[in-house]
């Protein structure tokens, strides 16, 4: 089941509660009053999630491997076919 973040709007305790979705929002454990779920943000990425984020950002990159590194100009002699 997930975990709920709250907040009474009475007293202000902030607190998690884990029920189903469908479940009514609980009471504050403190005072009794009504809550208000808190909207947080994620977590971060670490480890081995972050590897496959990374990889996914560069599979979406342009691929530079074939285009050339070297600009020839006139009289080069580096050997590389122009």
């Amino acid at each position: 089941m997930p975990t709920y973040d709250y907040r009474c709007t009475k007293c202000g305790k902030q607190f998690e509660a884990t029920h189903r979705i469908s479940d009514t929002q609980p009471a504050c454990p403190a005072c009794g009053g009504a809550c208000e779920k808190l909207i947080l943000s994620p977590p971060a990425a670490h480890g081995y999630k972050a590897v496959g984020r990374e990889q996914a950002m560069r599979s979406l990159q342009p691929d530079t491997s074939n285009k050339p590194t070297h600009q020839h100009g006139p009289g080069c002699g580096c050997g590389h076919r122009h």
